[in-house]
């Protein structure tokens, strides 16, 4: 077969999900560097995650904690031990930190014990999200200000 037989149109009604194909694969090692030297905050806050392909969104929903975020990504712990290299739905409570929801990738999951797991992610096209702790009446924050 020629190269032209091979070659096929993506239709135009699966653009969106092959932005993330596309910027999964431009995420390589000196990229990940690149966000992992990006400005680390402590943050606690509750998220849920699900997993990122619709159709098994409702296969799995685990609650867990933030311990950091930055604008590339965030560690959470979580009961049950988390893919790598899966893709997740990540929402934030809004009470505790303003984010919006999130795709992003398992870069590790590490054992805490029995009941706890570390789970680090790389979130997809956040190039303008920085987290933000939600408004407190009265009181000024600059967490990535």
């Amino acid at each position: 077969m020629s190269p032209k037989e091979t070659d096929t149109e993506v239709p135009a009604t699966t653009a969106p999900a092959g932005d993330l194909v596309e910027e999964l694969a431009g995420q390589n090692l000196d990229e990940l560097r690149r966000q992992r030297q990006e400005e680390r905050v402590a943050v606690r806050a509750t998220v849920i995650l699900q997993p990122g392909n619709s159709s098994e969104a409702r296969s799995l929903k685990a609650q867990g904690v933030t311990t950091e975020v930055s604008r590339g990504g965030c560690v959470a712990i979580f009961p049950v031990p988390i893919r790598v290299g899966d893709i997740y739905r990540l929402e934030f409570d809004q009470k505790q930190v303003d984010l919006p929801k999130l795709f992003a990738r398992c870069l590790k999951c590490r054992w805490i014990h029995d009941e706890a797991f570390e789970g680090g992610f790389s979130f997809f096209g956040t190039g303008s999200v920085a987290p933000k702790p939600a408004a407190v009446p009265g009181e000024e924050t600059d967490l990535f200000a």
